[in-house]
């Protein structure tokens, strides 16, 4: 009969047929297989990557270590739970109470049957991954609690070592919950088991539970009230590391009165209350009765609101509040202690500062340095003029923000300006093979003087040009790894790569000598890149050719992540050119957030400050943290990408245990180049968590903290849209300490008032390597002196009637754009010099240039001039210097300027009595700088004092040392500017 269709009929679909079944099945297989293959590509590309930076160390220790605690706690999870289901099986009566409720559950043994053993092993699998999966999870617990280094500090409260809260606690409180989680999986899968075989009843007469499963389940349960005992004990522990609100502090830790007093004995008592208990679940079985048991169950509880609750809101209420500051500042005092010395803060020196309104010639004479050194050239705005002078070719880009470094030695060292010319593909045509064959790498450093524009408000540059030349010398100037690199390339082999465009337009070629990358040559590698990086064409593309591999993490914070996934990456890598190389130089930290008393700080919000959008964020390994310590000064080969670590805190507890858990990665402090180390510096990122701590923490007496009523904080950022507060400045500079006689290289920040706007406090770390490397050094203002702020100082800028109808003349009625560059704050001659370069933008054009500097002495002292010498002489108008010079006592070996930071130059002549070429040549550069320094300073011209300073303590130096005698106390040796120059609008 025929089939029928229509309305009300339905069609017969027959089964598949073997040609369709095959296919379906050939699918399924491909796609399985397809999905390993993923996943094999994932892992086999790392392990290369890893091979190629020759850190597969650290991917191994990472493998073997989660398939081990994935292994380990997988099958002892499964292995207990399949234990606890065969046990209630194992206990099931041997007939069913007949009853309805019975009677429905017989159909579920029966079709479960056939599959008993099946489903066990399938139930314990599935819990067992699942836990095993979350184990791995936890491998930096396992690390550092199997390498445990000793803090050498004790906690105030128990006397336990530092290293007990941040290594151990945290492992056996992962443990404690691993058991409450086998225990509670298998308490209710037990009681799964129980009910579906007779053995607990919702239903009917007699017995809800039968003997076998009330002694399984009371068992479970005693072993989950025994662990709740050990959770107690843990408790009066963890206490010590409790995180709270108190006084203004988010991250308040430690304990207090009501936690030493109340809290800690509630813990110890409930420890013993909860062993009593799971004693008598333990009983269960032998009395067979549920009643002691669910007693001492409801008396734990009961205690645990009264005693953990209860009495400690009492103590509270009434033994605390009614004397709060007496009960609370021993406490206040512990956590003080313990926060300044977690992060690093403990050694601060405070000193009190009243800065002057007006200034002396002799006042200003030890800060001749600091004033040389000042720097105009703002390194967040300057990047666009970079761009439009020296990018070259459009296939090059600078970073949003520039670095500040110090190159030279003696008398040409100075703080300059540095970016590299980065590749930028953006540039380019886009296609498969440009992007990733063709334009492989960007080329050479630009650098620029820090203190100084030309006469058309621009960088003077000291490094320029395509190939770049300049101060610099010879070096390797293809940049094949660096912040805006981001894209894999594929090197090497036959590939011709484009090096730079020359000015009459050819094209030169390159090929990558590197040792950088993973070889393409095996077949099965180039597919699993293919896989990697989604492209197909890795498969088959003839541009590949024998001997090309493929760079990729070729931006230098992803690099050092990846080989060092311990550390937590400075914000801001900065790039450096030593011994013939440019290397990227990033600060690795090393964190904890389990030391006992120290407060605890978000390091994405501590770090926070108008820059943060161009400069990007901290990487961190925890975000929470009461512990951190700048442990690891790392390095990136812009051209090889080889990446080292080298230890700069040996002291370090956290890195020491790190070493041991990666041993061979962190090379010795020893081994950092020569050449490198007059660039490293105090990292910005650690200098911020540690003035963000210090605006609460400045304050050392528990009773003043107690108090509140010296909070600091951050000035919001005056001269930016973002009201982000104002980042830190790297500056030379010298501070008013009579132990400090020269300027240094120094970061430094400002505080005001806890609302309000006036100046709190001014706050510097020396940056420069050396012995004196991270002193922090804080210049607390008077709370009446109503010094001005950042802010206040921008608002007497803005308020003048003559700087407001000369920034209207700037704007040109409004075709013109301002840009004001960072606003720098400085102690000198007694009191507080602030200067801020003005940048103009006129319509259309690409980039600012500096027409204007603004300097603010005292609150009324005002200048808004073309150049820095002429706002200084305006500020600095009553600093006359003396008409009459001290004249050298020796013909040949000047007396130098009176100035405490300067010595007097050495008149003995050489052994036999005789005086060398070299001496002769030393005291007659010494004195010429003593003329030139006299002649500045009679014009008031403190740039070219600062820098004949500088020349006379290197003339004196060079004397001493020819004639054999210790070497003079020589001034600073900072960057020596030759003048600032300015555009005359």
């Amino acid at each position: 009969m025929p089939e029928r269709s229509g309305p009300g009929f339905r069609r017969r679909v027959g089964p598949p047929s073997r040609r369709a079944r095959v296919a379906l099945l050939t699918l399924g297989v491909l796609a399985v297989l397809f999905l390993l293959f993923v996943m094999f590509a994932g892992f086999w590309t790392d392990w290369l990557w890893f091979r190629s930076v020759r850190y597969s160390s650290v991917f191994t220790t990472q493998l073997w270590t989660k398939i081990g605690l994935f292994a380990v706690f997988g099958l002892l999870m499964a292995v207990i739970v399949g234990f606890n289901i065969w046990l209630a099986h194992r206990l099931r009566p041997p007939l069913s109470a007949m009853s309805v409720e019975q009677q429905s559950l017989d159909r579920y043994r029966s079709g479960l049957a056939p599959f008993k053993r099946w489903a066990l092993i399938g139930v314990s699998l599935v819990i067992g991954l699942v836990a095993g999966a979350a184990a791995s999870g936890q491998w930096r617990t396992w690390l550092m609690w199997t390498n445990a280094t000793s803090f050498g500090e004790k906690d105030a409260q128990f006397g336990m070592d530092v290293s007990f809260y941040a290594f151990d606690l945290p492992f056996y409180e992962f443990l404690l919950g691993f058991a409450f989680s086998a225990v509670i999986v298998s308490l209710l899968t037990s009681a799964v088991v129980h009910y579906l075989y007779g053995g607990l009843r919702l239903q009917g007469p007699g017995r809800r539970a039968s003997v076998g499963a009330q002694g399984h389940l009371a068992v479970l349960l005693g072993v989950f009230v025994l662990l709740k005992a050990v959770a107690y004990w843990l408790d009066r522990y963890a206490l010590a590391v409790k995180t709270g609100s108190y006084k203004g502090v988010s991250g308040w830790t430690g304990l207090r009165y009501v936690d030493a007093n109340a809290f800690l004995p509630a813990k110890t008592i409930l420890f013993f209350v909860a062993i009593i208990c799971a004693v008598l679940f333990f009983l269960t079985p032998v009395r067979r009765t549920w009643a002691p048991a669910l007693i001492g169950l409801g008396l734990m509880v009961l205690s645990a609101v009264l005693i953990g609750g209860l009495y400690p809101a009492i103590v509270q209420q009434f033994q605390v509040k009614p004397n709060e500051q007496a009960k609370e500042t021993p406490y206040i005092q512990k956590n003080i202690d313990a926060t300044r010395q977690a992060y690093g803060i403990a050694d601060a020196q405070t000193t009190q500062y009243s800065p002057q309104a007006a200034t002396t010639a002799d006042a200003l004479k030890p800060d001749a340095q600091t004033i040389a050194d000042i720097r105009l050239l703002d390194p967040n705005i300057v990047s666009p003029t970079f761009q439009s002078i020296e990018q070259q070719r459009s296939y090059y880009a600078f970073p949003n923000t520039l670095d500040v470094d110090r190159y030279g030695s003696g008398t040409d060292k100075q703080d300059t300006v540095i970016g590299l010319r980065e590749l930028d593909l953006n540039g380019v045509q886009r296609n498969w093979i440009n992007d990733h064959f063709k334009y492989t790498h960007g080329y050479g450093a630009v650098v620029a003087k820090g203190n100084q524009v030309n006469d058309k408000g621009q960088p003077v540059f000291t490094e320029s040009g395509l190939p770049a030349t300049g101060a610099l010398g010879d070096y390797e100037q293809r940049i094949y790894y660096g912040e805006k690199t981001t894209s894999y390339s594929i090197v090497g082999g036959s590939n011709q790569e484009i090096d730079y465009t020359t000015e009459t337009g050819e094209n030169k070629q390159y090929q990558y000598t590197g040792n950088s990358g993973v070889s393409l040559d095996n077949p099965i590698t180039r597919a699993a890149y293919a896989v990697r990086f989604a492209e197909p064409q890795i498969l088959y593309a003839g541009a590949i050719t024998d001997g090309a591999k493929v760079i990729y993490n070729r931006t230098p914070k992803e690099r050092v992540e990846k080989v060092a996934p311990w550390l937590s990456i400075d914000a801001d890598p900065y790039p450096v050119v030593q011994d013939g190389r440019v290397v990227w130089v990033l600060d690795g930290y090393t964190t904890s957030d389990g030391y006992p008393f120290s407060s605890k700080t978000t390091l994405g919000t501590a770090t926070k400050d108008s820059l943060t959008n161009q400069r990007g964020e901290l990487l961190t390994v925890a975000n929470q943290v009461n512990y951190i310590r700048n442990s690891v000064k790392a390095t990136v080969d812009a051209y090889t990408g080889e990446v080292k670590l080298y230890q700069w805190d040996d002291q370090d507890p956290v890195l020491r245990t790190w070493m041991k858990a990666f041993p061979g990665t962190v090379e010795p402090k020893a081994d950092i180049p020569a050449a490198l180390l007059p660039h490293l510096r105090y990292p910005q990122d650690m200098f911020k968590v540690q003035r963000d701590l210090l605006g609460q923490y400045h304050v050392t007496d528990s009773n003043s903290f107690f108090n509140g009523s010296d909070i600091w904080q951050i000035p919001v950022d005056p001269t930016s849209d973002t009201k982000q507060v104002q980042p830190p400045y790297y500056l030379t500079v010298r501070m008013p300490d009579p132990a400090v006689t020269s300027a240094s290289f120094s970061l430094t920040t400002t505080f005001v008032p806890n609302g309000r706007d006036n100046l709190a406090a001014f706050m510097a770390v020396n940056a420069d390597p050396g012995p004196d490397y991270g002193k922090i050094r804080i210049l607390k203002i008077p709370g009446d002196s109503k010094t001005l702020g950042p802010n206040l100082v921008q608002s007497q800028f803005n308020s003048r009637q003559e700087v407001a109808s000369q920034i209207y003349a700037l704007k040109s009625g409004g075709d013109a754009e301002l840009e004001y560059g960072n606003l720098l704050t400085l102690p000198v001659g007694g009191g507080l010099l602030n200067v801020e370069p003005v940048y103009v933008r006129g319509r259309g054009a690409k980039y600012p240039t500096l027409q204007k500097v603004l300097a603010v002495y005292g609150n009324d002292n005002v200048a808004f001039e073309n150049t820095l010498e002429d706002a200084l002489k305006k500020v600095f108008a009553g600093a006359a210097p003396p008409t009459t010079p001290t004249a050298p006592s020796t013909p040949g070996a000047p007396t130098a300027p009176t100035n405490p930071t300067t010595p007097t130059s050495p008149t003995t002549p050489a052994p036999g009595g005789t005086i060398s070429p070299e001496l002769q040549k030393a005291l007659g550069d010494a004195e010429k700088a003593y003329n030139d320094s006299q002649t500045a300073f009679k014009n008031g011209d403190w740039v070219a004092y600062g820098n004949a300073q500088k020349a006379l303590g290197d003339a004196l130096k060079a004397a001493d040392a020819a004639r054999g005698g210790a070497p003079a106390t020589a001034p600073s040796t900072g960057a020596t500017p030759t003048g600032s120059q300015s555009p005359h609008p």
